[in-house]
Formats: C-alpha cells, sequence, structure tokens
C-alpha cells in the first residue's frame, strides 16, 4: 500500500514546546509535576505523562508544593494570579500564538471595543481568551449563531486558534453585514492553517485519508471535517489498531495527516500498519521488495552491510587496494553492537522506532544469539589477524556493551548523573562514529607495515565525519522519544535548528577535505567518487528538513544507501 504522509502531520509548535517543557522538568525529578489540566488531547500521551509522575490537575487547591505547568491553551489572568500566590512553581507553557491572541483581547476590549471569538465556548483556550477581555465578549460556534447576536459597539472578531479557515471566513462574511466597521483578527495559528490546506491538496491525489489523533480533540476533529468536506473518504483512527483494513485493501494511494496533538511514535505506528496492508493493485515485485527492505531495516543487517561497503570504500582510500577481512570485521562488529544495544535501549525504541521495537521483541531470542554469535566471530576473526587489532577490537567490545549498562551502584546513583556512558549528553552519537571510525579505518592500519600518514588521517577524518554526520541524522529523528526517556543527544541538547546547522557544517567540510586531499595527493582521485555518496545524504537531510520523507523505513534506507554505494564505487574503481 502506497502512504502519502502530510509534511504538517503530527505536534504544532506549541504542543511540542509544552511536551519538551514537561519532560525536562520530569526528567529533573525535583519533586511533585502537575499540569494545569490535561496537557494535550492524546490518551496514549497523558497516560505516558503518568507513567513518568506527571498529575493532571483541574485546580490547585490542596497542593502545598512542587511544580505546576500552564497548558499550551492558556488560562484566565484571574486563575493565573491565584496560581502565584499557592506558591507552586509555576511553568508556564501557553502557546506564543494563543498568547498572542490573548493580547489582542486585552487591547482593543481595554479601549471600548466589544469581542467576539469564534470557537467552542467549553474549550480550554475560548475560556482562557474570555478572561482576558476587559469588555463585552461573545462567544459564537456557527454560522447561525452570529444572527442570535445583540447588537455590538465597535466589535472585532478573533478565531481559536485551531478553528476551520473557511468556517471562520463564512463568520466574518456574515459579521460584516451586520457590522460594517467590523474589525478583523485572523488568528488561526499558521500549523492549522497549514494542515488544513494540506489536506484539501490530497484531493484528486488519495483514494482516502486517514487522520490519527484523539477523537476528543479539536483540532484533528476539524482536519477530518476538512476531508469529508472536499469529499475525500475519511478514517478518524486514534492508534493504528483502530484501522479499517478491510476498506482499505480496496484503495491504492492513501494520505496520512495527524491533529497537533499526535506524538510521532503514533504516527509512525499507523504509517507502518498502512504499508503492511496489500493493496489490491499492489505487484507481486513490489511486495516482495518491501518485505525484503523491510527485514534488512529492521533487522540491522541494513546498518551492518553499509559498514561492510563503507569498510571497502575506506581500504581503497587509505591503501589503494580491497581485502574482505576488514569489511567483514566491521560487517560484524557493526550488527553485533547495534542488537546488542538496541536490546538493551528498549525504552527509547518503543517510542523511537516502534515497528524495530515490536520485530526485536518478537524475536528477541533470535537476536541476542546472533548478536552475541557476531561479537564473539568478530573477536575470532581478529585474533587470526593479530594480537594487536584482537586486543583493539576486544576494548572496543567491551566500550560497545557497557555503553548502556549502569556503571555505579545503584545506592550511589543519586549523587551521580551519569551513571552510564549513554547519560553523558551527547555521548550516543559521538560513540557510535567513533567505533564506526576505529573498527573501519583505525584497526587495519595495526596491520600494514609502512604507516602512510596522509592518506590515514584523511581515511580517518572522512569515515568519522561521514559517520558522525549519519548517527547525528538519526539522532533528529529520535529526538522526541529520547527526550521522553531523557536521554540528551545532541538535538535536545542544542535543538532542532542548530543541529540541522551543525550537520550541514560537516557535511561542507566533508566535502572540501574530498576535494582537496587528492588535489594536494594526500590520497588518490577515489575520493572524488565519495562526493557522490556525500551528496546522496545530503539529499537526505534536505528531504527530512523539508518534511519530504518522514522518518521511518524508507529513510532510513536511504540513509544506509549512500554508504553501500560508496563501496560499489569501491568495487567498481578496484575492477576498472
Amino acid at each position: 500500500m502506497k502512504v502519502k504522509l502530510a509534511k504538517t502531520a503530527g505536534f504544532c509548535m506549541g504542543v511540542r514546546r509544552a511536551l519538551e517543557m514537561v519532560f525536562a522538568e520530569s526528567n529533573k525529578k525535583k519533586g511533585p509535576l502537575f499540569t494545569l489540566g490535561p496537557l494535550i488531547h492524546n490518551n496514549q500521551v497523558l497516560d505516558l505523562l503518568r507513567s513518568k509522575g506527571v498529575q493532571s490537575v483541574e485546580d490547585s487547591g490542596g497542593i502545598e508544593a512542587g511544580r505546576i505547568v500552564i497548558r499550551a491553551h492558556g488560562i484566565p489572568p484571574d486563575k493565573r494570579r491565584a496560581l502565584k500566590k499557592t506558591g507552586l512553581t509555576v511553568i508556564d507553557a501557553t502557546c506564543p500564538r494563543v498568547a498572542r491572541v490573548q493580547a489582542i483581547i486585552r487591547y482593543h476590549t481595554r479601549r471600548g471595543r466589544t469581542a467576539v471569538i469564534v470557537g467552542e465556548p467549553e474549550h480550554a483556550e475560548v475560556i482562557g481568551l474570555m478572561g482576558y477581555s476587559e469588555g463585552p465578549v461573545h462567544v459564537i460556534q456557527s454560522l447561525d449563531e452570529v444572527a442570535s447576536l445583540p447588537h455590538l459597539d465597535r466589535p472585532f472578531v478573533v478565531a481559536q486558534t485551531t478553528q476551520n479557515e473557511q468556517h471562520f471566513k463564512a463568520v466574518v462574511r456574515a459579521l460584516e453585514k451586520r457590522s460594517p466597521d467590523l474589525l478583523v483578527f485572523d488568528t488561526i495559528c499558521d500549523a492549522t492553517r497549514q494542515r488544513q490546506q494540506e489536506v484539501r491538496s490530497l484531493k484528486g491525489h488519495v483514494d482516502a485519508v486517514v487522520v490519527v489523533g484523539g477523537y476528543h480533540s479539536g483540532n484533528t476533529r476539524r482536519l477530518a471535517q476538512v476531508a469529508e468536506d472536499v469529499r475525500l473518504p475519511v478514517f478518524h483512527v486514534e492508534t493504528e489498531k483502530d484501522l479499517d483494513k478491510k476498506a482499505l485493501h480496496e484503495m491504492d494511494v492513501i494520505g496520512v495527516t495527524a491533529g497537533a496533538s499526535t506524538p510521532n511514535w503514533m504516527i509512525k505506528n499507523v504509517v507502518g500498519e498502512i504499508a503492511g496492508i496489500e493493496g489490491k493493485w499492489e505487484s507481486f515485485l513490489a511486495r516482495g521488495f518491501k518485505k525484503l527492505l523491510r527485514l534488512l531495516v529492521l533487522s540491522n543487517l541494513a546498518v551492518a552491510l553499509g559498514a561492510f561497503s563503507f569498510a571497502l570504500a575506506a581500504e581503497l582510500l587509505c591503501r589503494g587496494s580491497l581485502t574482505a577481512t576488514f569489511p567483514l570485521l566491521a560487517f560484524l562488529y557493526v550488527y553485533g553492537m547495534h542488537v546488542m544495544n538496541r536490546l538493551l535501549d528498549r525504552a527509547a525504541s518503543a517510542y523511537n522506532d516502534p515497528e524495530r521495537a515490536a520485530f526485536l521483541s518478537r524475536h528477541r531470542a533470535l537476536f541476542v544469539i546472533t548478536g552475541i554469535a557476531a561479537i564473539f566471530a568478530a573477536l575470532a576473526l581478529a585474533y587470526g589477524i593479530g594480537l594487536p587489532v584482537f586486543f583493539t577490537l576486544a576494548g572496543l567490545s567491551l566500550l560497545g556493551i557497557v555503553y548502556g549498562v549502569p556503571l555505579i551502584p545503584e545506592a550511589y546513583r543519586r549523587n551521580y548523573p551519569y551513571a552510564k556512558i549513554k547519560d553523558i549528553p551527547g555521548s550516543r552519537g559521538l560513540v557510535e562514529a567513533l567505533g564506526w571510525t576505529a573498527v573501519i579505518a583505525a584497526l587495519p592500519l595495526l596491520t600494514m607495515p609502512v604507516f602512510p600518514w596522509k592518506a590515514a588521517i584523511i581515511t580517518i577524518l572522512i569515515v568519522f565525519l561521514m559517520s558522525y554526520f549519519r548517527s547525528a541524522l538519526f539522532d533528529l529523528f529520535q529526538a522526541q522519544g529520547d527526550l521522553i526517556v531523557g536521554i540528551e543527544t545532541l538535538p535536545v541538547i542544542i535543538g532542532e535548528k542548530k543541529a540541522l546547522a551543525l550537520l550541514k557544517y560537516i557535511l561542507l567540510g566533508t566535502g572540501v577535505i574530498l576535494t582537496a586531499a587528492p588535489a594536494l595527493r594526500f590520497v588518490g582521485p577515489f575520493a572524488y567518487l565519495l562526493l557522490a555518496p556525500l551528496a546522496g545524504l545530503a539529499l537526505c537531510l534536505l528531504a527530512y528538513e523539508k518534511r519530504r520523507l518522514y522518518p521511518g523505513i524508507g529513510l532510513e534506507a536511504l540513509v544506509e544507501s549512500n554508504f553501500f554505494l560508496a563501496g560499489l564505487m569501491a568495487l567498481a574503481w578496484q575492477a576498472f
């Protein structure tokens, strides 16, 4: 089944900001943490927050100590003042776009204008907005309610930020007929507008739309309504279990979008489930290729084969010839380390890559056996090469295995923030890249009778930079899940924008080295060919940044394919 995922699907800025603030606070473990009302309209996320000790309360009465979060919807000013008097630490996660509407209402009602809010009267955001009015305020939900409004003195109109854009425009037109002096503020959030427009643009390109999100989420329900308005078959689901697979089987291309309160892992689950449905018109070859690709990625064979191929390119770059020994060593080591660490890091995997987590869980015994076997096979191969290689690889394997294992006894962990190597901020991507660099670029140097300094330094730099780019890019894909479980990867520490900028600098620096090194005769002209996989990685980054591709099996396979390409180029260069 073909899936067309909306670029805007998932958390909006306000929800993401509020969740990041709550997860960051929960990871600090500095006493009780509360949210004033449900943080977002998503039952699965609320269950997750409860599991992390975050309690939702309707008011602060009876709470004597702790921290309390104002959710993205905002609250009325009188409630805010009451909170500050309690002595609780108040964390304001009001969406900046909601705060703008609050400011508009306060400013114009102070100057004698009458406020009209287009929205749901019982919605938390609208209740908060009404509290900022210092004069008459009216809330209308439907077009029919316009006629029942009393005479309005110098009116102005705003919208609940998640309102349907077409509905708001229709209400404004009706209001303007009654009050020609109406002042209009289109306060619908850009994210809401973009989501709704994207659903409309799917018309003619998909057979149906699946909307993922809470059944009680207003903005999610409105996305489903927009799809119905343009006469697209629509399926509103909370989880992949709610999918009507029988109905979807009759279709060819399915569009998927999600409400502003829907987390990445739920979208991934739904997209993966739809992609696994055999479409009525899908060819046997297409189904077979998809299953093979899925197996390679989920089993970690794709990353191991990528390491094997990259090792071929590194050998040719450094020593000018190819052997199978060290690439095979890289394959075994990378496969074993990835399998073991994924099995040990099940908490993050459940949110970052739920499909892989479920796959590994179903075949846990097999992966434990093959992971351990791969490590021992790598050590046996290294022993056959020589003791320096064996002892170096043994040390690397030990470090790789203990990466996710607590090194400090539980009784003393409270005094040490970093009980495991992986607890060190930014360590995951760096450790993985250093491991790849050691086994791919450094180990072969231990067997060379003559040390090629210039070629070795260039090779180590290229392998490290491209390996680190790969690891940091995957950290970007997994930032939401890492934040939930408290893993401080680079994107979590410095933010997505700065992480993206850093990755671009890494690509640029690697490109400069690959261009300059052969010109200076540090390495052979084969280095120029490695600009092709580097360009491929740049396209992967661009596809993610522009939301052309959504993190998942397809994008992961595309990233790994660039390392395959490097190996294929090495084989072709050697042959010709």
